[in-house]
């Protein structure tokens, strides 16, 4: 199996879940783990080359320096394409730099793929740094999840929550809609079938572009909650922090929303949402002023999302998606 953590401004994290990684090597002497680090042309490179020398890595870690910063999907899709020419790999791991790995975590995750051959991508429970739960994976976005996302009302939410994006996972594997791509395994036959991720989206909605695809050729997706991931999430981009206040989401964002939506169900669906959504947030934001909690609104999400809304004709037109060439 080949990981693959794309790193940007992100090396000493990296380097920390490289350490975490060798550990795993060491409890599942049955998995052979081979890693790519790709550096999305962020100067990481020379602080991992050093580590991975330093530490005698060399023989299972690889590393590669994007001739950009393309995104998230960009740099998997490369470190995919760096090994599959000569050893497509049974699996293909993605994880976050802002990861560790907890014991038997891999492990898991394979032992898993190996008994339900039907299954094509599994992915992690996870624990914040403070050793916290956040047993979460998600349903696909919708009009639904958008007016539910929106409102925050205790009795709205309460009736309307089976269409919530987000949703809190028991203790035994269940099939999901999508899984976080912080710690995501697909066979790398199911990655190569689907042409890899669609690399016009610089970051965020990748991992559910690409599992609604799969979903529509008949491929599942599992949480496996054996497998055990310690994320601090948003130390790369600042925008899902825990336990701080809401930022202003960044253009990219809503310039990957808005394509999910578009490509995911066309552009009359992707408006409808647009509508919905904005509606359903203005109520919301209304609401926490009345309570004196604006501090838990996101700033600028009205305005934004209205400049980057499918309504307006110039944000109609989508980049096409360029499959990664077949292995198979």
């Amino acid at each position: 199996m080949v990981i693959s953590i794309v790193s940007y401004k992100s090396a000493a994290l990296t380097i920390d879940c490289l350490g975490s990684i060798e550990a795993e090597r060491q409890s599942a002497p049955g998995v052979s783990i081979n890693v790519v680090v790709v550096d999305n042309a962020s100067g990481d490179a020379p602080a991992i080359a050093k580590a991975i020398e330093q530490n005698s890595w060399s023989s299972w870690v690889s590393l590669v320096v994007a001739p950009k910063n393309g995104g998230f999907a960009y740099g998997n899709n490369l470190a995919y394409q760096s090994v599959a020419a000569e050893h497509p790999p049974d699996y293909f791991y993605l994880l976050n730099p802002d990861t560790l790995l907890r014991k038997g975590a891999i492990a898991a995750l394979v032992r898993f793929l190996e008994e339900y051959k039907e299954i094509g991508v599994a992915g992690s429970s996870f624990e914040n740094r403070d050793g916290s739960e956040w047993p979460l994976a998600f349903r696909f976005p919708s009009i639904m999840g958008e007016l539910v996302s929106g409102l925050q009302l205790g009795v709205a939410t309460r009736v309307l929550r089976r269409w919530a994006v987000p949703v809190e996972m028991g203790s035994s594997p269940q099939r999901i809609d999508w899984v976080s791509g912080a710690s995501m395994m697909i066979r790398g036959s199911v990655f190569d079938a689907l042409g890899g991720f669609d690399d016009n989206y610089f970051l965020y909605f990748e991992e559910t572009d690409f599992c609604l695809r799969a979903h529509k050729a008949g491929i599942p997706t599992w949480y496996v909650p054996d497998s055990r991931v310690m994320h601090i999430a948003g130390q790369s981009t600042k925008v899902t922090e825990h336990n701080v206040a809401p930022k202003r989401l960044p253009p990219y964002w809503y310039e990957s929303r808005r394509r999910y939506f578009v490509a995911s169900h066309g552009t009359a669906y992707a408006m409808a949402a647009d509508i919905v959504s904005l509606a359903a947030h203005a109520v919301g934001a209304l609401k926490r002023r009345i309570q004196g909690r604006t501090e838990l609104t996101i700033p600028y999400f009205l305005t934004d999302l209205a400049h980057h809304s499918a309504l307006w004709p110039r944000n109609r037109r989508l980049a096409a998606r360029v499959p990664l060439p077949s292995r198979l």
